[in-house]
């Protein structure tokens, strides 16, 4: 058996479901197992025990229900993460995800009920890798301030991972998502949770930005020199877009890497882009005449309209995880998954399917004629010398496979 250093919160009103729950986190490996039949009792748990790192909650129950404790709890950092396990269908349970979501909460996933091993393993899982590296697991989330991030951008502790994206067909690496990670000196690689905040309220989201694309401009020239081709994606917020100079600092950047256009992606999540100002969609039209690409994230996840896709000029859509989660068990995902693999053919924009955790969705999403995914089944994200590891191998196989 595994251990999972995660301490863990079973709400569930239902006594048998919630030995059930508690008995399963503990097969599973979870270090510490608490247990409460209504949000008042999860409440005092919190206060007695100190914050957990995930909250296993139903919805429906006697006495203050799950959709107000999530709403408690959203502003007291006592939660790390939500799963929730609920029978209500499936509409409303991800209309509750989207509320906890805009309260702030990291709605982790949802995995109805039954309460299903293969299902909740890889949520813990993921809680387990967004959890910063600190020393005590009880202690609260330490956020860092803006003289920390600052310090660090100083002292280049910001570092650049790499999460591949795959061909589902042949496995071969189509490219990879460029993402932030701070190797502190004391307390090891801490999660964007940790610093994002702090640099997103300080302006310094360009510097992170730039940071991490030297890094990886420079690991793509390093895998040239190889005779590996190496595709980077690289997320943009949306206030971003709304700096005039934008695209000709990355223009500049690009250039004295002599970096190829083509093979540079830049995402922007769905949520941002509900309202566009005119200079942010000039910063999206000179980023495709340079000859990037750009990419929806998080497709799905947010209310913009399908009139918005159509009026930005986006290449790629990356559609959410949550509907890759519900794949098994909720037809509306399976039909939100084909109908979004329709809309890009017709579009001719490609469609990257994220969160692929198990070789069941995996085979599932072949089977409904997806082409490309990324999600912890197929990598997780490493650092630079890890994925030209993975390259190398990935070249090495093709040439094998070749007649």
């Amino acid at each position: 058996m595994s251990f999972l250093p995660l301490r863990v919160l079973v709400l569930e009103d239902h006594l048998f479901q919630r030995s059930v729950a508690v008995s399963l986190l503990k097969q599973l490996g979870c270090g510490e197992v608490l247990e409460a039949a209504n949000g008042d009792e999860a409440l005092v748990a919190l206060h007695r025990a100190g914050r957990v790192d995930v909250v296993v909650c139903d919805l429906q129950m006697d006495g203050m229900d799950g959709l107000e404790f999530i709403q408690r709890i959203s502003a007291t950092g006592q939660v790390g993460a939500i799963i929730v396990s609920s029978g209500l269908p499936w509409d409303v349970r991800r209309a509750v995800r989207q509320m906890g979501a805009l309260l702030g909460v990291n709605m982790l996933g949802d995995i109805g009920k039954p309460l299903q091993a293969e299902a909740l393993q890889p949520l813990l899982e993921l809680a387990l890798s967004q959890r910063p590296v600190v020393p005590d697991v009880q202690s609260p989330l330490d956020i860092a301030d803006e003289p920390q991030v600052r310090q660090a951008i100083l002292d280049q502790q910001l570092e650049a991972w790499y999460q591949p994206k795959f061909d589902l067909q042949t496995g071969a690496v189509l490219g990879v998502e460029v993402l932030a990670r701070w190797n502190h000196p004391f307390k090891g690689v801490q999660s964007p949770a940790v610093f994002l905040p702090a640099m997103e309220k300080a302006g310094l989201m360009d510097e992170l930005l730039f940071a991490l694309m030297r890094q990886g401009l420079s690991l793509q020239r390093q895998a040239k020199g190889q005779g590996l081709s190496l595709d980077l994606a690289f997320n943009l917020h949306a206030a971003q877009l709304a700096d005039a100079g934008l695209t000709a600092h990355i223009k500049g950047l690009l250039s004295a890497y002599q970096a190829p256009c083509a093979g540079i992606t830049f995402e922007l999540t769905e949520s941002g882009l509900l309202e566009v100002p005119a200079v942010s969609l000039e910063n999206l039209v000179r980023l495709r005449m340079l000859g990037c690409r750009l990419s929806i994230d998080d497709f799905g996840a947010g209310f913009s309209s399908l009139q918005r896709l159509c009026q930005l000029p986006f290449n790629e859509i990356k559609l959410d995880a949550e509907f890759v989660r519900g794949l098994a068990h909720e037809p509306r995902c399976r039909a939100v998954i084909g109908s979004t693999l329709a809309l890009g053919k017709t579009l001719d924009m490609s469609v990257v399917v994220e969160g692929i955790e198990t070789a069941e969705q995996h085979q599932q999403l072949l089977e409904l004629g997806c082409t490309q995914g990324q999600g912890y089944w197929h990598a997780r994200p490493m650092q630079g010398a890890d994925l030209l590891r993975l390259l190398q191998g990935n070249a090495q196989l093709r040439r094998w496979s070749q007649p």
